[in-house]
């Protein structure tokens, strides 16, 4: 399997939880069937990326990363790469290189989807994967120099400042999932 069939059967399986949701999720699998390299940097006219929010398994505490280039704290993420072969694999991948947190759990499903426009390649739409990876509050954190001016734990109800509201729809829905997994809360 492909990186870029792996995207289409998680977005075709996907149960989008509102009607905006389920209109990006057709919108990406769209853009996979007009794009054979839709899953790729290189696709100009915008590509899949994966990210994970690091929470921990009550859903109370965050991991987000002070993103150097755009000055905004934000969840780990980022390109697919070659060698990813899910898109799972490539949030995880991600997680794991940006907080050097390696027992991090992913959460099986996507949590949401974002498409927003970014700098890269003279500018073009990412449009994210967004995942949930648990990890023990407190994990030791090991910052990603090249992307990331800073790395820290939150509270879920404090995040830092400045971040947007794509990031904290993400915090807050990624912390539902953990304390629904864990039986903790309701979904």
């Amino acid at each position: 399997m492909t990186l870029r069939s792996d995207a289409q059967t998680v977005l075709s399986s996907w149960s989008s939880p509102d009607p905006a949701q389920d209109a990006l999720r057709r919108e990406y699998l769209d853009h996979l069937a007009r794009f054979p390299d839709g899953t790729w940097r290189e696709c100009r006219a915008g590509h899949i990326t994966a990210s994970a929010v690091i929470v921990d398994p009550g859903g109370e505490r965050v991991v987000l990363t002070l993103h150097r280039r755009l000055g905004m704290w934000l969840q780990t993420g980022g390109h697919c790469e070659s060698s990813d072969a899910t898109l799972g694999g490539a949030a995880l991948r991600e997680a794991t290189e940006e907080s050097g947190i390696n027992e991090l759990r992913l959460l099986p499903d996507p949590v949401r989807l974002d498409k927003h426009w970014v700098p890269c390649g003279g500018g073009t739409w990412h449009l994210d994967v967004q995942y949930a990876a648990l990890a023990e509050c407190g994990s030791a954190l090991t910052r990603a120099e090249a992307e990331s001016a800073d790395l820290g734990w939150f509270p879920v109800e404090a995040l830092p400042e400045p971040t947007d509201d794509a990031c904290r729809a993400l915090v807050r829905e990624a912390a539902r999932a953990a304390r629904s997994r864990d039986g903790l809360g309701a979904a």
